[in-house]
């Protein structure tokens, strides 16, 4: 960990020095990171760095065939730590963005895998957006596809300390790909996106190939009552007020073909006999809304995710060699802005799978926001009833600092 804040630390000082010259550092307020700009303004750079400091406190009690016997545990760590770089380059049309994860928390995946080249996932975000045509533009790089809503906002900007257990166990999550996206509007408020994408199918930072087939990413969103403050449709909590009612409502489906691992673009990986990653077709549909009016704010997701012919995979031996992670969920949460930059917040989310556990996790959360989500402080409960096994409850408190 050392390490990697000594290497960040150098970075900025590298910046510094080689812009000093020829470039202007623009002052801005706190959490808008460090802002350089070409003095012939052919490039924009910001940078920016930020942590979350976490406690999480765990109870199970298991049934009463086992006694009744209770358990607990105590954690705290570095949850998040992330240095971030984004700006535009010869022309503001042309915006790129690259996002770096510090934590040994918040990096991993990697480990001793070849798949990763036995390297920790260290690189979040690597690509290039050019709007080349009114609202067209084309994106490529490795980043966040358009799956569901919970996991494009950003977790500096989540409502809760976490997101929900749907995202954990159906997100589409970062891949590397090519995306074609619009923005239009409809009369003077109704407001259409659409995009679509080519990937690996298979995350971020892999290091074998294409295995086998290409995921496609399809999405449509309409704003009926027009644009949300400072992008609030992908902001939790009502951090700034709408005047009058917001929606947004969108709709994602992701065809992984040949899908080599068993969460898709997340899980382990899956080999036949002969050592070669394998799989099977893994169909995945989002459907999700936010709603915002002034303190108020509301947003629902629904995921579905259906493997060809049932969730195992098998050899040509018929030995099973892989089990995808298949099922529904949805996911509710709900939560009001006081005057005094304070919130409450509930969330209920209930997961059905085919082959594991059913989940029904109910959260009651705590905000305060002092300079929004840039610097604010959170805790949240959540009480999990596990059909047939322990029911759990999970206390946790968070701390976020953006620059």
């Amino acid at each position: 960990m050392k390490k990697y804040i000594s290497v960040g630390a150098i970075l900025l000082l590298v910046f510094a020095f080689s812009f000093q010259t020829s470039a202007q550092f623009i002052p801005a307020k706190f959490g808008k990171g460090l802002n350089i700009e070409g003095v012939d303004s052919t490039f924009q750079l910001k940078i920016g760095f930020r942590f979350q400091n976490l406690i999480v406190a765990d109870w199970s009690l298991a049934g009463e065939a086992q006694g009744f016997e209770a358990s607990n545990d105590l954690t705290a760590l570095v949850r998040r730590s992330r240095l971030k770089f984004d700006g535009w380059a010869y022309s503001p049309r042309l915006k790129y963005k690259l996002e770096l994860s510090l934590s040994n928390r918040d990096n991993g995946g990697g480990g001793n895998k070849d798949e990763f080249g036995n390297a920790a996932n260290i690189i979040l975000d690597a690509h290039i957006t050019y709007n080349f045509w009114k609202g067209f533009a084309v994106r490529f790089g490795q980043g966040k596809l358009a799956g569901n809503r919970e996991r494009v906002i950003s977790s500096g900007n989540l409502q809760f300390v976490d997101r929900s257990r749907l995202n954990s166990r159906f997100t589409i999550d970062r891949d590397v790909f090519v995306q074609l996206s619009n923005k239009h509007k409809i009369g003077e408020n109704f407001i259409l996106k659409e995009s679509v994408s080519a990937s690996t199918g298979e995350g971020k930072n892999h290091l074998t190939g294409i295995n086998g087939g290409i995921g496609y990413t399809y999405r449509l969103e309409a704003l009926p009552f027009g644009s949300f403050k400072s992008k609030g449709d992908y902001v939790g909590s009502s951090v700034k007020r709408e005047e009058t009612p917001k929606l947004a409502i969108g709709l994602t489906y992701d065809n992984n073909n040949n899908a080599g691992r068993e969460r898709g673009q997340k899980g382990s990986f899956i080999y036949n006999a002969e050592g070669n990653i394998t799989g099977k077709d893994l169909n995945t549909i989002f459907a999700d809304l936010m709603f915002k009016y002034l303190g108020l704010s509301i947003m629902f997701e629904y995921a579905d995710k259906v493997a060809e012919n049932g969730p195992l995979v098998y050899d040509e031996d018929d030995t099973i060699i892989g089990e995808y992670y298949t099922g529904s969920a949805y996911n509710i949460a709900a939560g009001y802005m006081f005057d005094n930059n304070m919130e409450l917040a509930i969330r209920y989310t209930d997961v059905s799978a085919d082959s594991a556990t059913d989940e029904k996790h109910y959260t009651v959360g705590f905000n305060k926001f002092f300079v929004g989500h840039k610097l604010k402080l959170q805790t949240d409960y959540t009480f999990i009833d596990r059909a047939e096994s322990q029911n759990t409850g999970m206390w946790r408190t968070q701390m976020d600092i953006h620059f």
